[in-house]
């Protein structure tokens, strides 16, 4: 059996600060984490997996990996490396990639891929008797949904820490609300996860407004090192807002 691996302090200190500062994990919660097998979504099941050996609060931690049946996409090789670390998994296919064909509107599948994903996952809290569901979004995706909501809805607002959804059964959280894709990207490969490369190929394909903001963010953290923690000081009364109700919020990666 492989045990959690122990991911870097700086990791562990970020993911438990936005923990605390959102009251993310309580006693007793049953968390379901999705997982595409990305460097983020991976790095988040060991840093939890790590937590959930000594934190005080003691909860419950399973994992959801979603196959929009994507050609080119296999995340099947998952299912043995959750049974390798013993922790409980669940899988659902659905061929999100043709439905998205005779259903989406506008060029964004990756927002399409997202809502559907997202339905798949509340079905499954709901029949495995999950309360939370956890996903991996960093700062660097809290930052380009800022911007995105912005400059194309005319709104201030990004991704919650932790909100309940609109049925009120499900807590969303995001512990990676404080981390860089950077360091999340280091540890996948210091640490040799089992990363599925361009999860989703479809998303490289197609143009999205994210990859738009991501470039533009990049050019300009190049330009003034403290960017991004200039916007986290900024969209800390986003992240804070309790919402019971679901919203538009970009893509999942």
């Amino acid at each position: 059996m492989t045990s959690y691996l122990k991911p870097p302090k700086s990791l562990l200190r970020k993911v438990g600060r936005a923990i605390a500062d959102y009251d993310m994990i309580r006693d007793d919660d049953r968390i379901l984490l999705g997982v595409s097998g990305g460097k983020d979504s991976l790095s988040l099941l060991h840093i939890l997996g790590h937590l959930q050996s000594y934190a005080p609060v003691k909860f419950d931690l399973g994992v959801l990996t979603v196959d929009p049946e994507v050609e080119g996409f296999d995340p099947h090789s998952l299912t043995e490396y959750y049974t390798q670390i013993a922790v409980p998994w669940h899988y659902a296919e659905q061929p999100i990639m043709e439905q998205a064909k005779q259903n989406m509107d506008g060029n964004s599948f990756c927002a399409y891929c997202s809502r559907m994903k997202r339905g798949i996952m509340y079905s499954t809290c709901r029949k495995e008797g999950y309360n939370v569901l956890a996903l991996a979004q960093h700062l660097d995706d809290l930052a380009e949904s800022l911007l995105m909501s912005i400059f194309h809805g005319g709104q201030l607002r990004t991704m919650k820490a932790n909100y309940t959804n609109r049925e009120g059964d499900v807590r969303i959280i995001r512990p990676l609300a404080y981390v860089r894709e950077n360091q999340t990207a280091d540890f996948a490969k210091n640490a040799n996860l089992p990363v599925i490369p361009d999860s989703c190929p479809a998303c490289f394909s197609m143009p999205t407004q994210r990859e738009s903001m991501k470039q533009l963010l990049a050019q300009l953290e190049g330009q003034n090192k403290h960017l991004f923690a200039n916007m986290l000081h900024a969209m800390r009364p986003l992240l804070q807002e309790e919402l019971t109700t679901d919203h538009k919020e970009g893509s999942a990666t």
